[in-house]
């Protein structure tokens, strides 16, 4: 059975590169009807932080990127990699050293001069040292040519044996280091697949050398390319990127995020729009681009507001309840909230703007736009809201078109322009100067609702006297 995981470091929030490689691997579970595993690299005790734990959990969660076991951090896990360390220890395969730091320092120092890549002489290799204070395990590289290992996405890899020294492995203080870590993880939770940026092909060797000590076969590994900024800089803040969890505070829906950070990279012919469900049909590592993708923020924009406009009225309310905490929604029933959605989601780009939009449908009074309300709400329009007011009842609500006939008329006999009456009257309604058509507008609100902000809207033109 296929085997993914996904293992961030709690050293900061879940960005965009990090949810990326999150989606291929749980994408390639979900579609290989395999397993997807959440762990967290927390052993930099100094940077890993509870809150990012939670920040990272939420932002996952939020994209649906559900997991099948874990979370797993690796601090609570010291005890098996010290037992496949001993093990490594007691079969010759690793070797304590007890050269400081200072010393250490000191050779890469003299290498240097002498123009040689820094790297660890073996000074204590054939010492025969034990476990002690101050010591550190050390892993007995192999002495072969090369290491070469098949990746799925490029093929054969191969790396000079000769670039690779003799590495820390447990450091002194009975602690792991990130490769072997990595490595034991990986062999208890059966790991199958490891799909991860194109910055770790050069960890990959000395993870094989590890996985080849103790005698298990390495996992399949595909290195995804990086996620670039429109410069060709890698992505950070400047170019516009966010955190997940930003993108959810600015109003993106969570399967809007998905569909793009899907297309980072990876296709299926000519298709740009993916639900959920197709990326886990469609979704395989052939597919995935070697060339390195690059941030779009509009073309961001344009896919949250294709889904949007696109998406069940259902799921919308949903999502924008979260905007909307400040309205006692429970005052109106889902059929009305759902029909105010309506009117709006092929004006919205995110759910910021829809909340914005929707915010007449919520209030007993609108607040008026003071500009609008001075140019459009005039004497001479009162006598024309009066009649309004007076003929609501006959006004057909359910028929657009006599709907508009009705207003038609009431310009010609009245000789005021057409678009100043209904400025006039949508102002009234929702206090701005733009909004969605003012049959939509009066359909969702109904008569009684109409009636009474008609009324407030003679009052205000009274007032202006």
């Amino acid at each position: 059975m296929v085997v993914t995981r996904f293992p961030p470091s709690p050293t900061g929030h879940l960005h965009l590169g990090g949810a990326r490689t999150a989606l291929f691997n749980w994408l390639f579970a979900r579609h290989n009807k395999g397993k997807f595993i959440l762990r967290f690299e927390d052993t930099d005790r100094e940077r890993s932080k509870p809150e990012y734990v939670d920040s990272i959990i939420s932002a996952l969660k939020w994209l649906g990127l559900e997991w099948d076991e874990g979370p797993y951090f690796q601090s609570e896990r010291i005890e098996i990699y010290q037992k496949y360390a001993k093990k490594l220890f007691e079969e010759g395969k690793a070797y304590y050293c007890e050269c400081s730091k200072e010393v250490l320092e000191k050779k890469k120092e003299e290498m240097l001069k002498r123009g040689l890549k820094p790297r660890y002489d073996g000074t204590c290799r054939d010492k025969n040292l034990g476990p002690g204070e101050g010591r550190a395990l050390r892993i007995k590289v192999p002495e072969i040519e090369e290491i070469i290992f098949e990746d799925l996405l490029r093929g054969k890899i191969v790396f000079p044996a000769e670039e690779i020294d003799d590495f820390i492995i447990m450091r002194s203080d009975g602690t792991p280091t990130y490769h072997f870590a990595v490595v034991i993880d990986d062999i208890t939770m059966g790991i199958t697949h490891v799909i991860r940026g194109d910055d770790h092909i050069s960890n990959t060797p000395k993870q094989i050398i590890i996985y080849n000590a103790l005698g298990v076969n390495p996992p399949e590994f595909a290195h995804i390319p990086m996620v670039l900024g429109s410069d060709g800089a890698r992505l950070s803040k400047r170019h516009g990127a966010k955190s997940v969890l930003e993108y959810k505070e600015a109003g993106f829906l969570p399967k809007a995020l998905i569909n793009y950070l899907a297309r980072l990279g990876w296709g299926y012919g000519d298709q740009e729009y993916f639900t959920v469900e197709e990326l886990i049909e469609k979704f395989d590592l052939q597919s995935v681009n070697l060339s390195p993708a690059r941030f779009d923020q509009d073309k961001l924009l344009a896919i949250n507001a294709y889904w949007i406009k696109n998406s069940d009225n259902k799921y919308l309310l949903e999502h924008l309840k979260y905007f909307l905490k400040s309205y006692d929604l429970d005052k109106f029933s889902e059929e009305y909230l759902l029909s105010a959605i309506e009117t709006v989601k092929t004006r919205s780009k995110t759910l910021v703007e829809m909340a914005e939009m929707i915010e007449f449908y919520l209030v007993e009074e609108v607040s008026y736009d003071l500009d609008g309300a001075k140019k459009f709400l005039v004497s001479e329009i009162k006598p024309l809201l009066q009649k309004i007011v007076e003929d609501l009842e006959e006004i057909p609500l359910e028929n657009e078109k006599k709907f508009e006939e009705y207003f038609r008329e009431l310009s010609e006999k009245s000789g005021i322009k057409l678009k100043n009456i209904a400025q006039a009257v949508r102002v009234a309604l929702t206090g701005k100067a733009v909004s969605p058509s003012l049959f939509e507008i009066m359909k969702v609100l109904g008569k009684e609702r109409v009636e009474k902000r008609l009324k407030r809207a003679l009052d205000f033109i009274e007032s202006q006297r």
